[in-house]
């Protein structure tokens, strides 16, 4: 038997041991003369968390996949599988592996996972680089109308019509204009970008090269976080593959037209991925947004017309080229066309990247791919979307279909696509307080809406989770909140405030009872939580006792579980750990 080992190895997967199980198969394949058989691929991530989920594809077709291989497991999988046909049961994938993939429909994440993403000539083998082969015979005009038809949104977080943007950009006169492509992937639990450039990066330089033939630019850059050395390294490998092959660099495939592009690393100031806070760390300058107008299509880069998409949208660039306006837009709901990649992270059993056509509801995208809550019997409570500028969504908007509108009229926001499923376990003040602690810490500090006033109202959250709480309190976030969102001078002020005003919003109660009563319902806010044993809840498991750092819990086996106060350090591991919530 002859065929092909791959081993998922982007982040998310090398975190988990991927270099070393691919180096143990190497190692194995040599000592038992079978490497002139069987070759070793290091993949991108393909979005499921069960690293390292290692693929065993002989050449009559046949795949088996196998999750959570370690190191150890190499040689079971080489003896038994690759040498006798006898695949290893226990390691391999289960139900959860295909429900998670069931109801995706992967199109920007089609290739991650499945091909090497530093050969380009895997790249071509599915079709790359047909797409800007076939646009640079097109009029830009031609292709700029291709976009506008197909309904493409930016994927960065506003949802402006892709093709509408580089129709500005096109119509704007000057001898130079630039395109930058946004990987600067900052919100909490998203990793979607970092995943395409590790997982298939030449998708997204050909999107650029589309984009940049389109409007007229010939240099462009990808501003990627300096926390994706990973992403960096794999992006800067295929860029130089693109030069050699002709398809970068002056006169792509054989034409006119000339495209250069450069890599920058951001330092990882959350406010650079603010379109002119970008450009100005691009500059040289400090990452500080700057009024709008002018807008980049007109001024942008040194001052020439630029355009800014993020990785996704460029992602998604050759696939309508190739396959047309009309198979795009046929794809989604109402004026949210295509499908969208979701991190989806939190307390749901299956956790990573999924790709779902736009108009999925929430419910069905987190009891679906996402397999439910990861514990049965603590319930869904919330989902945060769109990261830190996002908002919380109730069980009672589960059934909220996922598209621009929708998830706006709730108020939230897409943004880049983070989805933090909660449980019941959650306190949303504490929550809210979490991601405007996040926002507090972004903020550049050029404004004073967002430098003092989401200053203060993190203090105030600080003092309700602390039991110093009043209703003047509450009526004061209210009224902040208005007005940082009324002016503040960027996106991220704009919308820095959504977690406070959804979480009061749709779970007042838990405020109140933060203010009123003292007392925390989910048992997160330490100052406010007696930690005691419920008796009637207690199923006398000893998890609580297994967890305690401080020695204070006090079980034997089939006996109700206590605490002693003297010992008790409040760290919470016991109320985060126990399964039936039964510790108050």
């Amino acid at each position: 038997m002859t065929g092909r080992i791959q081993v998922c190895a982007g982040t998310s997967g090398v975190s988990a041991g991927a270099d070393d199980v691919a180096t143990s198969f190497k190692k194995q394949l040599k000592e038992q003369d079978l490497d002139s058989k069987f070759t070793v691929v290091e993949t991108g991530d393909r979005g499921l968390f069960r690293d390292v989920l290692v693929d065993i594809i002989f050449d009559d077709g046949t795949k088996t996949i196998y999750e959570r291989v370690t190191e150890k497991d190499v040689q079971k999988i080489v003896d038994s599988h690759l040498k006798q046909g006898e695949p290893v049961k226990k390691l391999l994938v289960g139900k959860d592996y295909e429900q998670f993939f069931k109801d995706q429909e992967r199109i920007v994440l089609q290739n991650c996972g499945e091909i090497d993403p530093k050969n380009i000539d895997e790249y071509l083998e599915r079709d790359g680089y047909t797409a800007s082969k076939k646009a640079l015979k097109m009029k830009p005009e031609e292709i700029v109308e291709v976009m506008k038809g197909s309904g493409l949104r930016g994927r960065g977080g506003a949802g402006f019509p892709t093709g509408l943007k580089w129709q500005f950009c096109q119509k704007a006169k000057s001898d130079q204009k630039y395109l930058i492509c946004n990987a600067d992937e900052g919100d909490p639990g998203a990793f979607m970008d970092r995943s395409i450039l590790e997982g298939d990066p030449h998708a997204v330089i050909e999107g650029m090269i589309i984009g940049a033939y389109t409007i007229g630019a010939k240099e462009g850059y990808v501003y990627c976080r300096a926390e994706y050395p990973l992403a960096l390294k794999i992006l800067r490998h295929a860029i130089k593959q693109a030069e050699e092959k002709g398809y970068l660099g002056n006169n792509i495939f054989d034409s006119d037209f000339s495209f250069h592009l450069h890599v920058k690393e951001g330092a990882g100031a959350f406010v650079c991925g603010e379109e002119t806070a970008l450009m100005a760390s691009i500059e040289g300058k400090r990452g500080m947004p700057h009024p709008r107008p002018p807008y980049p299509a007109n001024e942008g880069l040194w001052g020439k017309p630029t355009n800014i998409n993020n990785v996704e949208t460029f992602a998604n660039v050759r696939h309508i080229i190739l396959k047309g306006a009309n198979w795009f837009s046929d794809i989604g709901y109402k004026k949210s066309k295509g499908t969208k990649v979701f991190a989806l992270a939190g307390k749901v059993k299956n956790t990573g990247l999924v790709e779902v056509p736009m108009g999925m509801s929430i419910k069905d995208l987190i009891f679906g791919p996402g397999g439910g809550m990861k514990q049965k019997k603590i319930g869904f409570k919330a989902v945060q979307l769109g990261g830190p500028s996002g908002g919380c969504l109730p069980e009672l908007l589960i059934e909220t279909p996922i598209d621009y509108e929708s998830i706006n009229e709730t108020g939230a926001i897409m943004g880049s696509g983070g989805m933090v499923v909660m449980d019941q376990r959650s306190c949303m003040v504490d929550i809210a307080k979490f991601f405007l602690g996040f926002t507090v810490a972004e903020s550049c500090g050029k404004c004073v809406p967002c430098r003092i006033g989401l200053k203060r109202m993190h203090e105030v959250l600080e003092q309700l989770t602390d039991g110093q709480g009043t209703m003047e309190h509450l009526n004061f976030l209210k009224e902040m909140s208005q007005t940082v969102i009324d002016t503040a001078l960027c996106g991220l002020g704009n919308t820095a405030p959504n977690p406070v005003l959804t979480t009061i919003k749709y779970f007042e109660d838990e405020y109140l009872a933060h203010i009123k009563e003292k007392s925390c319902p989910a048992h997160v806010c330490t100052p406010l939580v007696d930690f005691v044993v419920d008796e009637s809840k207690c199923i006398r498991c000893g998890v609580c006792y297994n967890v305690c750092p401080a020695d204070a819990i006090e079980w034997k086996k089939k006996e109700t579980a206590r605490i002693n106060q003297e010992k008790c350090i409040k760290c919470k591991s016991c109320i985060t750990e126990c399964p039936v919530m039964a510790i108050s």
